[in-house]
């Protein structure tokens, strides 16, 4: 399927690995790639990518961007998105988004390299999160707005001295990407580290408690202004962090409303480029309040979500590497999917009704600081970055019993404001809900679906990812999100694999269905799509294989227990797998211009009841067919009338109307094509 024979893919891995290293073979993919042949370098595997050398990675970019790659690389320019003229983030709703985390990759540089082997189908990258890490070096437990040491590329600052700061370095990225036609996106975390800089910085802005021992002795709605008093006590005797700083010699001074973000931040924490300073005045003040019993309320999730106590068994207590002890929480009357997060805090958003007596939130008094200071966060990241949209992390967070009010106010829910804001200077930035649209009352208060509309978000992750292929479930809530994409406001995805199920629990999802999984993602316009880096070479894993095989186990950063990983992410050796993927890729690059415009007619919908295990849709031209039955063939095929001429198989070349078990094809049609 590729433009020359010289491009096709082996299917073994030691031929995949060995083709590369083939000068003429290299020589002929990367020319592929630089003469805008293809819009990625074919065969060139995910780690052989990131170990290109910065000296060819900007040779191949500088020939296939011209004199536009030095505009890409100054720092102080952005390049303009390729969505830059939409109205609006509607345009995310037809995306193929794939997700990289930059710690399996090793910097935002080898992050690049690693697009390089993304067909122009897959349009838009999902950076997760970027800010420095809290408690278990979690991705989603930002301790900091500064950007994590982890982005930063020494290989690429020494060949581009001008690119010497992992700020530099991400305006490139998105600027790169930007230029080879992609758009990109951040995270947007509705909370933070219990103890980050935020919360030491800005005690008023989240919900707090005080601890004794087993006991919550105080959780009184006001009690931050304790805790700012007790930051105080603790900064007059350590002194400010910089000695030209004159200490505050009242609490006002360091937590007054005219005090802004960067004094309070340089006199409890010092320069932002110092992170062990930084960080060992952080621990001398988590010391501080922990030892008075102050603690950040932790974050919940499902229903009722509020109504903690201390969580008594001897195994919910972990003592860290600074001799603290830290007792987990549960929720007093939970319901079946009931969690707390101890790492966590969320913003406090809300006032409480009856000075918090019984943890129950006031919805009708925002408190309009927190959600000016956190929507202006996120837009200034914008703003300095210029991302196209954001996943809104916990979007199926709804906290009101009584599901969406009928009037959606402008402090409904923290993600649509901080949309909302970054949409006054960049009305094209769209939001991608992370949200699996349980039923009902499950995850969230009332409907998901409700909630994500009246949050504004274009597209949602939805669930596909947690079920395997062909199954009832799966056909089941492929036929609902073809609806809600017909049929409402959001569009959920279809998603091929996402960082929050590859990991060893979810094996099974993964054995097989794989290239069926990126055909519907690829090929189906009317669905948006999401793939996790790592799935084109992930292995059937028929047992558990060691952690480091596994992207969700690096969102966490963890050196013992369950989730410790002991070395490097370990890219899979599916060779079989790769080679498919690459065979789709290219007929994406044949038929793709224009597919992510087209209209889908159905002529085998996903049938729930299973009698049909076939989908069979139409767009212009093409006919796309797929198995859903991982076991048996079927000959259940709309193939009446016409002339038909095979795109692509990626069955064993079986008879023409039998599909075999799992197989996709795709007819090019002429002549007539209606079904009888």
């Amino acid at each position: 399927m590729s433009s020359s024979p010289d491009l096709e893919i082996p299917r073994s891995w030691a031929a995949l690995r060995a083709r590369w290293d083939d000068p003429t073979h290299r020589r002929r993919a990367i020319g592929a790639y630089t003469s805008a042949r293809l819009s990625f370098i074919p065969g060139l595997l995910p780690e052989q990518a990131v170990r290109l050398s910065t000296d060819e990675t900007l040779e191949i970019l500088a020939a296939r961007l011209g004199p536009r790659l030095d505009e890409a690389l100054d720092p102080s320019r952005q390049v303009p998105s390729p969505v830059a003229g939409q109205p609006d983030g509607g345009w995310l709703r037809r995306a193929n988004v794939v997700g990289v985390n930059v710690r399996t990759v090793g910097s935002l540089w080898n992050a690049l390299k690693y697009t390089l082997t993304l067909p122009a189908a897959q349009d838009a990258i999902h950076l997760l999160p970027i800010w420095e890490p809290g408690v278990v070096k979690s991705l989603y437990g930002p301790c900091s707005w500064e950007l994590s040491g982890e982005l930063f590329s020494e290989e690429l600052a020494a060949a581009r001295p001008a690119l010497d700061t992992t700020e530099g370095q991400l305006v490139v990225f998105v600027n790169l990407l930007h230029a080879l036609g992609r758009t990109v996106g951040m995270d947007v975390i509705p909370h933070t580290d219990r103890y980050s800089q935020m919360s030491l910085a800005f005690p008023e802005h989240f919900e707090w408690l005080r601890r004794e021992g087993m006991v919550i002795a105080d959780h009184r709605a006001d009690l931050h202004e304790e805790v700012q008093r007790r930051i105080f006590e603790r900064v007059v005797e350590l002194g400010p962090a910089l000695e030209q700083d004159a200490p505050p010699a009242r609490p006002v001074e360091l937590f007054g409303e005219e005090v802004d973000e960067e004094t309070r931040l340089r006199l409890l924490f010092g320069r932002p480029g110092d992170r062990e300073g930084r960080e060992a005045r952080r621990i001398a003040l988590v010391k501080h309040l922990h030892a008075l019993g102050y603690e950040p309320v932790p974050a919940t999730m499902a229903p009722p979500y509020r109504g903690l106590e201390v969580d008594p068994r001897p195994e919910a207590a972990v003592t860290d590497v600074h001799g603290m002890v830290w007792r987990d929480y549960r929720i007093t009357a939970p319901t079946a999917f009931s969690r707390v997060f101890g790492p966590l805090a969320r913003y406090k958003l809300y006032e409480r009704l009856d000075d918090n007596a019984g943890w129950a939130i006031d919805f009708d008094r925002p408190r309009r600081a927190v959600w000016d200071h956190v929507c202006e966060r996120y837009a200034g990241v914008q703003r300095r970055f210029g991302f196209d949209f954001m996943r809104g992390d916990m979007s199926h967070v709804q906290m009101r019993s009584g599901g969406v009010p009928k009037v959606i106010d402008d402090h409904y829910d923290l993600l649509r404001a901080v949309k909302r804001r970054i949409q006054r200077s960049a009305p094209h930035f769209g939001y991608f809900a992370e949200s699996f649209l349980a039923p009902p009352d499950v995850m969230g208060y009332g409907d998901e679906v409700e909630h994500l509309e009246a949050s504004e978000a274009e597209v949602t992750l939805g669930n596909l990812q947690s079920m395997a292929v062909g199954t009832e479930e799966f056909t089941g809530e492929l036929s609902r999100y073809l609806e809600l994409c017909a049929t409402r406001r959001v569009a959920p995805c279809f998603t091929v694999m996402t960082a929050d199920k590859d990991d060893p629990r979810f094996d099974s999802f993964y054995v097989a269905g794989g290239p069926l999984r990126l055909f519907v993602a690829l090929f189906l316009p009317e669905m948006p799509s999401y793939m996790g880096l790592g799935f084109e070479t992930r292995d059937a894993h028929l047992a558990p294989a060691p952690n480091e095989h596994y992207t969700k186990l690096f969102v966490f950063q963890e050196r013992e227990g369950p989730k410790a990983t002991h070395g490097p992410y370990r890219w899979g050796r599916n060779g079989e797998l790769y080679h498919l993927v690459s065979r789709l890729r290219l007929v994406a690059e044949q038929i793709g211009p224009g597919l992510r415009e087209g209209q889908t007619r159905w002529l085998r919908p996903p049938d729930p009841t299973l009698v049909s295990r076939v989908l069979a849709w139409r767009v212009d031209r093409l006919l796309f067919l797929a198995n859903l039955d991982l076991e048996r063939p079927s000959s259940d095929l709309p193939l009446s009338g016409g002339t038909l001429e095979l795109v692509l198989s990626t069955g064993p070349g079986a008879l023409e109307r039998v599909l075999a078990p799992g197989e996709c094809r795709i007819y090019r049609l002429e002549g007539q094509t209606e079904e009888p």
